[in-house]
């Protein structure tokens, strides 16, 4: 089985449509935040990336019985991809996909009663066929249901549950779940606190290109909090992450900048961090320079 990416919300967890959540510190300096919206739509144009646009081909695969060519249109309906944008004809083809046991299909599903697109929103029902997935072994789904035992969404919120489920995922390499699960140890939630495991999960997702993991692990090592304390790694990882293009990992370069601290002192070069930092994500808070 392929298995996907899924977003991972940081542990302040509420799961919606583009909502994204965070546990700050101070400006710039957040536990982990990714967008449920944006991740969502990483896969559904993996998924279509990977199979044929051709609605006819499409359809003579499904007329033959294909139940993965039932899930590729259900994803292009709900891109617009080769077809008119349509959630419930999307929800449709997912169910019926679904009904067949096609993991993906059932994910794709339960994220649509999550958010109540194509359908009326239900988060049980979400759990409900997130669960159906898990129990096929899908590590997507395991990430989704500890998001939804963090968030208490079509659950009682359980954090205890929610890191058992975060556990399997990041288990299986999941960068994603890799993250949260840092996060939890960082925070205590669901698990004993512990800044060392904290900062080995956020190097193994770090170190898959994990943007969000990337900027928590340079946090650590900025604060010296389950590693010695180093700012110019701090700088390395706060690098890695600003490049692509993650806000707050922009923000901590360019506070390090500022200060001098791991590079040598560059007030201007802090200034085009925040302003990067400031162009991507309307409203984040930025630090007062002094002259």
């Amino acid at each position: 089985m392929r298995y996907l990416t899924l977003v991972l919300c940081t542990l302040s967890l509420f799961i919606g449509y583009g909502l994204a959540a965070a546990a700050v510190a101070e400006p710039g300096d957040t536990v982990a935040e990714s967008s449920v919206a944006d991740e969502f739509s990483a896969v559904d144009d993996k998924v279509i990336s990977q199979q044929d646009l051709d609605v006819r081909e499409v359809q003579r695969k499904i007329e033959r019985g294909d139940v993965r060519a039932q899930n590729n249109l259900g994803n292009m309906y709900m891109k617009g991809r080769g077809v008119a944008k349509d959630e419930r004809k999307a929800e449709e083809w997912f169910q019926k996909a679904a009904d067949q046991g096609y993991a993906n299909a059932q994910i794709k599903l339960g994220h649509m009663y999550m958010h109540g697109r194509g359908v009326a929103k239900n988060e049980r029902k979400a759990v409900e066929w997130f669960q159906k997935a898990a129990d096929q072994g899908h590590s997507l789904a395991w990430t989704a249901l500890g998001l939804m035992y963090a968030s208490g969404q079509g659950v009682p919120k359980d954090d205890r549950k929610a890191a058992e489920w975060f556990q399997k995922a990041a288990d299986q390499g999941d960068a994603h779940a890799q993250n949260v699960l840092g996060a939890m140890y960082e925070t205590g939630r669901g698990v004993a606190k512990d800044d060392h495991k904290a900062a080995a999960w956020y190097g193994k997702a770090a170190e898959q290109g994990h943007a969000t993991a990337q900027n928590n692990l340079g946090r650590m090592y900025e604060k010296g909090r389950g590693v010695a304390r180093n700012d110019r790694t701090a700088v390395l990882w706060y690098r890695k992450a600003a490049e692509q293009r993650d806000a707050r990992a922009q923000i901590n370069l360019g506070k390090m900048y500022e200060h001098g601290r791991g590079v040598p002192q560059d007030k201007r070069k802090a200034a085009e961090w925040y302003r990067k930092a400031v162009e991507q994500e309307e409203g984040i808070a930025t630090p007062r320079m002094r002259p």
